[in-house]
Formats: structure tokens, sequence, C-alpha cells
């Protein structure tokens, strides 16, 4: 369970662990997540196996996630040791359009608000959000390094926006000399593989580094949620069953296609001797491009388990499985770049991109004292 490798983070030099706490359960306002005191045993068992990357967001329960995490970062000391991640975009006042958005005004104003409720003096990682539409991306990217230049941000990171919008803001970054993207946050999981579309290559191309949220499937990649005989369909105890009948984009979780995946992953963890849930995380962080992945827990034998994820090398056959069970549809255009239909244009030889082209994020041995 100790954290004793890091990860270059995109093309920069910042070092984070592999697995990233998620804080978005701290706190009780949207009705589940962990009082404080379960918070606080979190992040200790989170910090004391190695772990220093933390994210968080304004938006999570209201605030009180990056208040938390801001004051057991000074309890201990660990201000310094740590890298906190924290997001900007959604609206913090109903009726006023401006304190939502991806503009310069609300993000000088939420990074004021979170470097207050964090108690520090700078943030390690800002990102983005989520696009909002309307935002050109040239204001984003001036404001972004404005706000490195200030010294109240270190390092730029865009989360839920599309890979063109991506693109364009890192070939802004290089042109006119702003600081460069170096995270690329968006969900990614064995139910949600869409980001191989594009983003894997956007990653490695670009120098992004790939930070998955939602790993699990929000807890159905955990076998938390489970087909049942019952006429109510699924058995188990979780935040999806608490969006109604007609749940939210992104909660829509609990379906036959996805329970047909738990089924083999099912299966596969038997085989590997491992809990569905390491199994699903150690396949995640395989893929190409996946820099760090955000785990987030309401107790602390659930982050223990997942923090043993990476211990073990699963089997490429097992791999292998995962990968049919799961394979996302390829609609147009991304049919066109299947193997299939790629012979047809390099006249049936099999022609492979460089290993530079496809290379990995690089991983980077702990100092001896922190091995310890």
């Amino acid at each position: 369970m100790k954290l004793d490798t890091y990860t270059l983070l995109g093309r920069s030099g910042l070092r984070v662990s592999p697995i990233a706490l998620g804080t978005m359960t701290f706190g009780t306002e949207w009705g589940w997540g962990a009082d404080e005191a379960a918070a606080q045993r979190l992040f200790d068992l989170y910090v004391d196996a190695g772990g220093n990357f933390i994210d968080t967001a304004d938006l999570y329960t209201e605030g009180t996630s990056e208040t938390w995490v801001g004051r057991f970062a000074a309890a201990r000391g660990l201000r310094e040791r740590l890298v906190i991640a924290t997001k900007y975009s959604y609206n913090a006042q109903a009726g006023n359009p401006n304190a939502g958005g991806n503009h310069r005004k609300n993000l000088l104003r939420a990074l004021d608000g979170s470097l207050k409720r964090l108690g520090t003096d700078y943030i390690d990682l800002y990102y983005l959000h989520t696009w909002d539409r309307m935002t050109p991306v040239d204001e984003v990217m001036r404001a972004m390094d404005d706000a490195v230049r200030a010294g109240k941000i270190r390092y730029v990171g865009l989360s839920d926006v599309p890979a063109w919008y991506a693109g364009r803001a890192q070939t802004l970054a290089d042109w006119r000399g702003f600081e460069p993207v170096a995270a690329m946050q968006l969900e990614y999981s064995l139910i949600e593989r869409n980001a191989e579309h594009e983003f894997a290559d956007l990653a490695t191309q670009l120098g992004m580094g790939l930070v998955p949220w939602s790993p699990l499937g929000m807890g159905v990649l955990s076998g938390k949620y489970r087909p049942s005989q019952a006429s109510e369909g699924v058995s188990g105890a979780g935040r999806l069953q608490t969006v109604g009948a007609k749940p939210p984009p992104g909660f829509d979780k609990l379906s036959a296609h996805n329970f047909a995946i738990v089924a083999e992953l099912e299966r596969v963890a038997h085989e590997a001797n491992r809990p569905m849930a390491q199994v699903a995380l150690n396949w995640l962080y395989q893929k190409r491009g996946v820099a760090s992945i955000i785990v987030g827990a309401t107790k602390a034998a659930q982050l223990e388990e997942s923090l043993g994820a990476l211990d073990f090398t699963l089997a490429p056959e097992l791999v292998a499985r995962l990968d049919a069970a799961s394979e996302p549809a390829h609609p147009f255009p991304y049919y066109m770049f299947a193997d299939g239909h790629q012979s047809r244009i390099h006249g049936q030889v099999d022609v492979r991109a460089t290993p530079a082209n496809h290379a990995h994020v690089q991983r980077v041995p702990a100092p001896p004292e922190a091995q310890t």
C-alpha cells in the first residue's frame, strides 16, 4: 500500500502520486459523504502511505471540501509536501451570471475564494472545471498565465473540455509563451472509455497527463451495485440510488451494459485473487497517457483497498478480457481509424507508430528516505 513511485505530470517536472485522493466526499452537504472525523482519517491514511496529490474543487460540498483539506494539511504541517489541485467554473451565486463560467472575472473570484478556504498562498494545480461553451480559450489561458506569474498558482489544468479545445489551449500556450497545460482531468473507467478516442493521443502528443475521475464508475466497478433477482432490479446502497428514476448525465450507471462489464470484472478479479476495485484501477493505470487516478472514499477500508491497486501486475490475458468486455462503440469518424479500415490506407502492410509517438508517462522512484 506504500505509494513509493511518483509520476511526472504531463510534460512538467512536477512529481505526483500515481493515486490521487479525491475529496468530493469530504462533507455531508450533498446528502452523502464523510463527516469531518471520517474525512480526517481518510486524509491521514493517504498521506501516511506516501500520497502527495490531493484533488478538490470550489464546488465540492459547498466549499467544505476545500476548507477541510486546508485544515488537515496545516494541522500536520504538510503544505509544502502536498500537491493540492482545485477547480473553478460552477456558479456560486444564483442569479449572478458572472459568478460562474470560465472567464477571467470568475476565475479570479473563484481563485481568491479557494485560496482563502484552503488557507494557502498558492494552489499547485488549478483546473478549469467544465467548459462553458462561451469563453474564448485564449482568455482562459491568458488569465491562467497571469495567475501563474502572480504566484497564485503553479500549474495549469483542464477538466471536462473537448479535445479540440484542449489542443487549441496547448497550442496557444506554446505560441504565446503561456504556462502550458500539465494535466487533463476527465471521466475514464472500464465503463466509460470514450477518452480513448482522442484524449490518449492528446495527452501523449501534447504533453498533458491524464487524471481520470470516477475510475470505479461511481462504485459500480467495486461490486457495490449488482443485478438483483428482486423486482427493484439492483441490490446495494450508494449515491447512485439517491438520484431518482431519471438520473442526470454521468449518473446513469446502473445499466445492463455496465453490469455485463461488471460480471466479467468479477470473473477476472476472482482469477487474479484480487478485489474488483483493485483490478479495475490496475487496468486503468496501464492505459496510455494516464498519470494519476483519483480515488475517493467515505470509509477507511475503501481507501485502503484502492491504495493497494498498484501492488501487483495484472496478467496480459486478463487485461485482454477486460478490454474486450468493455470495448466502447466507435461512431464516425473513429471507426475509420480502426486497424481493419487503416489497412486499406497502408496497402495491407502492418505499419505501427514509433514508440515515441505512443510513449507512456514517466515514473519517478521515490527518494530512499521516502521508501522507508
